[in-house]
């Protein structure tokens, strides 16, 4: 089955077994703010990067007085 982009779909014969084949989209026949939008959509996303800065302050030797010795 192939799928035009204007959603007809046509049975036809592969050479490869697929199930749906789709045709791109003329970027031509869109309007300014459409084409704008789907050449947005094919640029790579950026990866976020989360910097955490932890302030470690923590001093084991403040809680030694409730270690039970054996």
């Amino acid at each position: 089955m192939m799928v035009l982009p204007n959603g007809a779909t046509i049975n036809i014969n592969y050479h490869e077994p697929r199930r749906i084949i789709k045709l791109p989209l003329d970027l031509s026949l869109l309007s300014e703010a459409e084409r704008k939008a789907r050449i947005e959509k094919r640029k790579p996303k950026q990866k976020i990067r989360i910097e955490d800065d932890v302030e470690d302050t923590f001093n084991a030797n403040k809680y030694l007085k409730y270690m039970k010795k054996k």
